[in-house]
């Protein structure tokens, strides 16, 4: 069994290094993890996001570790037995990656170079392994010295150990030859000709501590299907236009320079948001802006949908109106003053007010085809999702927390709301069975971001307490009350939470 996993390890170390001038697109491990991402039911998708946030891609990181360790101790214990089934395990696990390499986006031929590479050592060790300390198949045990287990286990402890050291260094050594780092650290953001207004200091109420209304780069929240995140250079980066316009474009980073630049404020949302999460945040973003990319090319008029696709192959559906209808949809270069992080989106990603991430926000975007919702289905929609997916309204408590005590006397409770593209107008607040008191709220900056609200509240006596919140948008629809999950098209309910009034 050892012998298997030993060999597994040196097999997965090699084809990392020779993985190196190929980069992450090589990775078979990588290519199977997102392959498993693609064949997952949306429900279970939902459900591990739901359950893990952010921590969702390490964990199925570790699932495929997992996995090829226990294919990697039967291939041992069979090959102990019943030579050459464990070099035929080792050799089909080959195979499989192979496969999973050649159906991502952009994979070739030559990508499989690595994994062969890893699968022919792998088997090729493990034969010699077999022969050295178990010649015999009939004694799995070893026919050889019997007084030198603890040499042979050794010596494997030591082959996995070369496996795992040879693996992270060739990891390491892929990421530094691949990372836009220094090509993201050289580009210096186009100065916008529009600028975005001026961001008022009350848009943040005072007196209670809630997230800043310009969401810290660091802190944007994370959602999307990249198990490693593609590294695309600005040189390498072409965005191509077809389907169903004029004439078909492709435009070169320094072709963008013809279009002007524009700065808008937008908060986006992720559509499997649970009622009261955090998968939503507010930046400041800098880009151009797609319907006059779309105009150079003559879309036709019968053409209702943009599929966008991105390097990694992930696609997202968004109406052609969005695009074109006034608000500021954004080929966007950058966050927040910055170019964008290479995690969400480095060189150029799709920012669409109003929409749910899943229907609009693609990034590391390459490619805009032109066509229609009854021809063409867009990678979540496939699984189930909605089509049309606009933000739904919102709204959630930050103070007080869950289970959070608060002393008698005086306090600020608060949150955010958010209906994009139609603006929230007032929110109310209602502490246990009581009525429903209007917050206050800070300043509206525009209808494309959230709104803060704070609510000062008198705390009489000790006493466990429920606070509920809902948002009355701008068209004056009151955010309903209805429990709804995140699948197909958006979770809905109104955010409750629990906390006690404790002595002072």
């Amino acid at each position: 069994m050892l012998a298997g996993v030993a060999a597994a390890s040196v097999a997965l170390g090699v084809a990392q290094v020779v993985s190196i001038p190929f980069g992450t697109r090589a990775d078979a491990r990588t290519a199977v993890g997102s392959a498993v991402i693609d064949i997952t039911p949306g429900p279970i998708k939902e459900w591990v996001i739901q359950a893990l946030g952010p921590l969702d891609k390490p964990f199925l990181a570790i699932v495929v570790l997992v996995v090829i360790a226990t294919l990697a101790a039967l291939a041992g214990t069979l090959e102990t037995q019943r030579r050459p089934l464990g070099s035929a395990v080792i050799a089909a696990a080959g195979v499989l990656g192979c496969a999973a390499v050649l159906s991502r986006q952009g994979g070739t031929l030559l990508d499989t170079i690595p994994t062969i590479a890893g699968a022919a050592c792998g088997v090729l060790l493990l034969r010699v392994l077999m022969r050295r300390f178990w010649p015999d198949a009939e004694d799995p045990n070893g026919s050889g010295d019997q007084s030198d287990a603890g040499r042979r286990r050794l010596i494997m402890l030591g082959l996995l150990g070369f496996g795992v050291v040879t693996g992270v260094t060739g990891a390491v050594l892929v990421r530094l030859a691949h990372s836009v780092a220094a090509d993201r650290k050289a580009f210096t953001l186009p100065q916008p000709g529009t600028t975005a207004p001026p961001i008022p200091a009350d848009v943040q109420p005072k007196g209670v501590a809630l997230p800043d209304f310009i969401t810290p780069s660091a802190d944007f929240y994370r959602i999307d299907t990249a198990l490693v995140v593609p590294q695309l250079s600005r040189g390498d980066w072409r965005l191509r236009i077809h389907g169903m316009v004029d004439r078909e474009i492709s435009y070169t980073f320094d072709d963008l320079t013809q279009f002007d630049v524009v700065e808008t404020v937008a908060t986006l949302t992720c559509v499997s948001n649970p009622v009261g999460g955090n998968l939503i945040s507010t930046g400041i973003w800098t880009g151009y802006r797609v319907a006059d990319l779309l105009s150079a090319a003559g879309v036709h008029k019968d053409a209702d949908m943009v599929l966008s696709t991105s390097i990694d192959g992930f696609t997202a559906g968004t109406p052609v109106q969005a695009l074109a209808d006034g608000r500021e949809a954004l080929l966007a270069l950058g966050l927040n003053g910055q170019p964008l992080p290479v995690e969400h989106g480095y060189p150029a990603r799709l920012v669409v007010p109003g929409l749910y991430g899943y229907v609009s926000a693609t990034k590391w975007v390459v490619e805009l085809e032109l066509t229609r919702f009854d021809r063409a289905k867009a990678y979540w929609t496939r699984q189930g999702w909605a089509a049309r997916a606009p933000i739904k309204t919102e709204s959630r408590i930050d103070v007080p927390k869950r289970g959070q005590k608060v002393r008698v006397g005086p306090v600020v409770f608060g949150g955010v709301a958010w209906a994009q593209n139609r603006g929230v107008r007032a929110v109310e607040v209602r502490i246990g069975d009581g009525g429903w008191q209007r917050a206050e709220l800070g300043a509206s900056y525009s209808n494309a971001t959230w709104r803060l609200w704070s609510l000062p509240w008198q705390a009489k006596s000790p006493g466990t307490h429920t606070i509920t919140v809902r948002a009355i948008d701008n068209t004056g629809a009151v955010q309903t009350e209805d429990r709804a999950d995140p699948v197909p098209d958006g979770a809905t309910g109104w955010h409750t939470v629990t906390f006690t009034v404790v002595d002072k």
